[in-house]
């Protein structure tokens, strides 16, 4: 099984301007994630960006980067751009790794490729991890998801699901069991993308804000699982870049 990593980087970030090239340890954050990307088993680690300041920083840390347009609704239709460009067949297997997730384990990026491999029904594969807080279980900006007894996603909400309609959440013991968060990695087979790009916006993407959601709508699988190793947060904020920098 061989696949690629893209690691699409902007530089227009709206609550951290220059995100990619903010600097932690001496070194810009595009190129810690380049380099946890890079200890995978990954066969090829791409940086997609529209701006010519990360690629001048990629070009002199040593990675390949690819140059997109700067008008993509979706980072998947930025990786689909990718694709096109390097000229991937429609079987191969890119596993898309945010540009602003330093501490991306390795181990995680093998695994959501793995499983997209392995999986005969799935055109799409992802990551969760069990939800321990009820602050997170009914916060938004924390996606939740379900799944069917053989892995693939049933259902993608910024809603608190599977509901537990007999409790109370008044304590993190009145969690639903299998309550999880949705971890943003992904795997595509490039045919997936291919057609994602060629579809409309779907009724219940546009209403939650989750383009996974066009997949589903589309009736194409994702295969979900939980990751095996942690998962740190991406950077998002000043304090998010000030944990990273202590982290390491």
């Amino acid at each position: 099984m061989q696949f690629i990593v893209v690691i699409p980087a902007r530089y227009a970030s709206t609550r951290l301007p220059g995100k990619p090239l903010r600097d932690i340890k001496g070194i810009p954050m595009v190129q810690h994630v380049w380099q946890q990307a890079c200890k995978s088993s990954a066969a090829r680690v791409v940086i997609a960006t529209d701006d010519k300041r990360i690629k001048e920083a990629a070009t002199a840390f040593g990675a390949e980067v690819c140059m997109t347009r700067d008008d993509h609704i979706s980072g998947t239709d930025r990786l689909q751009e990718v694709a096109q460009t390097l000229g991937l067949s429609n079987d191969q297997i890119v596993v898309n790794v945010q540009g602003d997730e330093p501490l991306i384990p390795p181990e995680v990026i093998d695994q959501v490729a793995t499983n997209l491999a392995n999986s005969s029904t799935a055109g799409v594969a992802t990551l969760c991890e069990p939800l321990g807080s009820v602050v997170d279980f009914v916060n938004p900006n924390t996606v939740k998801l379900v799944a069917d007894a053989m892995g693939n996603a049933l259902y993608f909400s910024r809603a608190p699901i599977p509901f537990p309609r007999d409790k109370s959440l008044g304590s993190d013991n009145s969690l639903p069991e299998d309550a999880r968060r949705h971890i943003g990695i992904y795997a595509y087979k490039v045919a997936s993308i291919n057609q994602f790009v060629d579809w409309d916006i779907a009724p219940l993407e546009r209403l939650e804000s989750l383009e996974q959601l066009r997949f589903l709508a589309n009736g194409i699988a994702i295969h979900v699982a939980d990751a095996c190793a942690p998962v740190p947060g991406g950077v998002d904020t000043e304090d998010d870049l000030n944990n990273v920098i202590n982290a390491l």
